[in-house]
């Protein structure tokens, strides 16, 4: 509680920071259709704009990640919110030229830099201890708020006012909402002011954990990488085609764009569930399970695709492990790696994070038009995603940052 009341506005201002972060991943899906038929584009080749802003974030991420370490969250993510938010709305200046597209997501990739998770979290984990994992839950329901807020949003502006516009209003509202939040409450403990300070002792303490060297040789790391990464690819993939996968079963627009909001609810509730359950039980095991429910909701929509009620419960299963994902990855790093290098080593599992969101999509683009259903996407991400909890189940004989550090002191 003495951490709530000292820096309760911090997780929930860091939220709207990671909102911005995913939403041109989340608020994508409407746009497919009226793209693709005004420029006659495939759907692998709208979505490699996805591709190339996930790719490019992806490759700087450890960079990024030293840079929130060294200079503190604040200035880097009050730059990124901005930059993200007029990236968002360029996109509605496309002319169909595909050298122009490219154009537009490279600038956008760059604005992904200034938003990586890496950057919340970072903030967060510095202020919360005792209860870091429902504080990063908070956090991460940003993207939460993304999946629940845009497709729905961007469904609405498309049809009253057409694409091109609905990128630049989209993204000029939430800059109005999102960056006097921020200006006002994100401070990490790495962002000393007059006005919010901890003692030098507190932050030594905060900001304790294994060296870069030790972090690199961790087994634990590559298991989380591994995770992380085939994690993103299939679901990310998923989510951004969930309005198509509705649509090509017969549901209308609109309708689709209203289950496809279910899993932004529902990752709300996964995410707070989850911070709340990785602050009592092994976070190994609560992420081992988290992974491993996305595999009846494959099962829904391969089997039964086409009955709203099977689609809305595929949905909100979607939802609640996309509310566990992230969370998980962070709690697991500050718990194997601590903070004193938190942001070059939680980079390189967003790395993996970003490079699954690169190719995700573009896979799950790529399978449809070469099939013709998306029936083989769903099929490979039941297999990964039991990967991925078998590699998170084995975390628990994996040293803690605690044990790494204590076993380098004579």
């Amino acid at each position: 509680m003495a951490e709530w009341r000292g820096f309760w506005p911090l997780p929930v201002a860091a939220g709207l920071g990671y909102a911005t972060a995913v939403m041109y991943v989340y608020a994508m899906g409407p746009f497919i259709e009226p793209i693709s038929r005004e420029f006659d584009w495939s759907r692998a080749q709208i979505s490699s704009g996805i591709t190339i802003a996930a790719f490019f974030s992806a490759i700087f991420c450890v960079p990024i990640g030293m840079l929130v370490d060294r200079i503190g969250p604040r200035r880097v993510g009050l730059v990124g919110v901005v930059l993200m938010c007029g990236a968002v709305a360029l996109l509605g200046t496309a002319t169909g030229d595909e050298s122009n597209w490219i154009m537009l997501w490279g600038i956008l990739a760059f604005a992904t830099l200034w938003v990586q998770a890496t950057v919340w979290t970072s903030a967060v984990t510095s202020r919360f201890e005792a209860s870091r994992g429902l504080a990063l839950a908070i956090t991460l329901s940003g993207a939460s708020v993304s999946a629940t807020v845009f497709p729905i949003l961007a469904t609405w502006l498309i049809g009253s006012y057409g694409w091109r516009t609905a990128f630049m209003a989209m993204s000029g509202v939430w800059l109005v909402l999102v960056f006097p939040a921020l200006l006002l409450f994100f401070r990490g403990a790495q962002d000393q002011d007059s006005k919010q300070r901890t003692s030098a002792s507190d932050t030594v303490r905060a900001l304790a954990g294994v060296s870069l060297s030790e972090g690199i040789r961790s087994p634990a790391l590559y298991k989380l990488i591994m995770a992380g990464g085939f994690f993103a690819f299939t679901a990310i993939g998923i989510v951004v085609h969930f309005v198509p996968i509705l649509t090509d079963s017969g549901t209308e627009p609109l309708a689709a764009a209203g289950v496809a909001s279910l899993v932004g609810i529902f990752s709300i509730i996964g995410r707070l569930g989850t911070g709340v359950l990785l602050d009592r039980y092994p976070g190994y095991l609560v992420g081992a399970i988290a992974f491993l429910i996305p595999i009846p909701a494959c099962c829904l929509l391969l089997f039964d695709g086409a009955n709203p009620v099977s689609q809305s419960i595929a949905a909100a299963i979607f939802g609640l492990t996309l509310g566990s994902e992230v969370d998980v990855i962070a709690y697991l790093a500050a718990r194997y790696f601590g903070l004193k290098n938190f942001g070059a080593l939680y980079g390189a599992m967003v790395m993996a994070l970003s490079l699954g969101v690169a190719f995700g999509p573009l896979g799950a683009g790529a399978v449809f038009d070469h099939y013709g259903s998306y029936a083989p996407f769903l099929t490979l991400t039941m297999v990964l995603m039991g990967i991925s909890a078998i590699a998170l189940f084995t975390l628990r004989a994996t040293p803690t940052a605690e044990e790494l550090t204590a076993s380098a002191v004579p």
